[in-house]
């Protein structure tokens, strides 16, 4: 049993969300402000967020950072916006995907399916057999952990599976719409800013200077890719 919180100022979205995801296997948690979000997290095991951006009192931009301060659920951010600034700006925050007003039911049904199997360790690519060792960062996918020069690290579920793709095949470039596609399952529509704003976030992480990577590098024109030997 998947236990989901959705968020939104709008009571008309959260129930129509609840119809959309309608499903034996999810129970709803709701809030209607960033404060009752996280008073919710609190209280409660949840495995899955929607929030909305714009709320009152606290919107969903704060409300996400106060969320990574002590969680990695996944966080599916929904705007009544197609701007790109706003979903950039949501993903920045810590944000695993967006939904952008109105809702496509079967598309929210996809990303919400597709964001649970990521992070209860039911899907993502083969099941590693070892442990993975590149430098000083070191993934066990049994446990699914990740530490730097033996230090552990925090990564959200899409940080992990990313950071997966590229250590397992060390050296291979990989193009952001190969990474979104692997990793979000789905068409990579816009891929190129949310692969970015994803490898940045594990930059930031696992480098000692992410402006200068060892790690995570970038081949211009063409995608990313783990340093073999690093």
């Amino acid at each position: 049993m998947y236990q989901i919180l959705i968020c939104d100022d709008e009571r008309d979205i959260v129930n129509a969300l609840k119809i959309y995801l309608s499903n034996p296997d999810y129970t709803f948690l709701e809030a209607y402000t960033g404060a009752q979000a996280l008073e919710i997290m609190e209280k409660h095991t949840v495995h899955l967020i929607l929030m909305d951006i714009m709320m009152p009192q606290m919107d969903g931009i704060e409300a996400m950072v106060k969320i990574r301060e002590k969680w990695n659920v996944p966080v599916i951010l929904l705007t009544a916006k197609s701007e790109d600034t706003d979903k950039i700006l949501g993903l920045n925050v810590g944000a695993d995907d967006y939904i952008t007003k109105p809702f496509n039911p079967m598309e929210v049904c996809a990303r919400v399916k597709s964001q649970l199997r990521r992070y209860m360790q039911l899907g993502g690519g083969n099941r590693l057999e070892k442990v993975i060792r590149i430098g000083g960062i070191e993934l066990c996918d049994e446990d699914k952990t990740v530490t730097l020069d033996g230090e552990p690290v925090s990564l959200t579920p899409t940080e992990y599976e990313i950071l997966k793709l590229l250590m397992e095949q060390p050296g291979k470039v990989f193009s952001p719409k190969e990474i979104y596609q692997k990793v979000w399952n789905d068409l990579p529509y816009g891929s190129e800013g949310t692969v970015a704003v994803h490898i940045r976030h594990l930059r930031e992480k696992l480098e000692i200077d992410p402006a200068e990577p060892r790690y995570l590098k970038v081949v211009w024109g063409q995608g990313y890719k783990m340093e073999k030997g690093a």
